[in-house]
C-alpha cells in the first residue's frame, strides 16, 4: 500500500494535465492506496479554491474517488457523513471536523454559520459557542 498527496488525487479528478493525470491513474489503478485525513480536507480546498468546483461537484468528485476498491481511508464512514453533510449545506471542513467529534459531548466553535448549519445534520454532538 502506498499513500498519496493532494495533487496526485486533484490529478487525477480534474484531468488538467495529462501526463500526470495517466501518471495518477496509472499508480492508483495498479496499488492500494491509503489516503491520509489531512490530504482529504487539502483536495477539497484546492478543488474549490483554485478550481472553482461547486459543492456538489466536489462531493460527487470524493464520493468517486473514496469509493473505489482499492482506496483507503483511515475511517471511511466518517468521510461519507461529512460528505453527506456538505451535501446538506455544511462547509466540508466544518463537517469533517464534526463527524470526527462524534463520541463527544459538544464541539465549541465562535463560527455562528457552523452553529447554524450543524442544526441540519443528525448528529449526537452539538455544535456550541464556547
Amino acid at each position: 500500500m502506498i499513500s498519496i498527496d493532494t495533487n496526485v488525487i486533484v490529478r487525477f479528478l480534474t484531468k488538467d494535465d495529462e501526463k500526470q493525470y495517466k501518471k495518477a491513474y496509472t499508480l492508483i489503478d495498479s496499488n492500494d492506496v491509503y489516503v491520509p485525513d489531512t490530504v482529504i480536507l487539502e483536495t477539497e480546498w484546492v478543488l474549490r479554491y483554485a478550481y472553482e468546483f461547486s459543492p456538489k461537484e466536489i462531493c460527487e468528485g470524493l464520493e468517486y474517488f473514496f469509493g473505489l476498491k482499492n482506496v483507503k481511508l483511515t475511517n471511511a464512514q466518517i468521510v461519507f457523513t461529512a460528505i453527506t453533510w456538505c451535501r446538506k449545506g455544511m462547509d466540508f471542513a466544518d463537517a469533517f471536523h464534526l463527524a470526527l467529534s462524534q463520541q463527544f459531548e459538544a464541539f465549541a466553535t465562535f463560527d455562528k454559520k457552523f452553529i447554524k448549519k450543524a442544526t441540519l445534520t443528525e448528529t449526537s454532538t452539538k455544535v456550541i459557542l464556547p
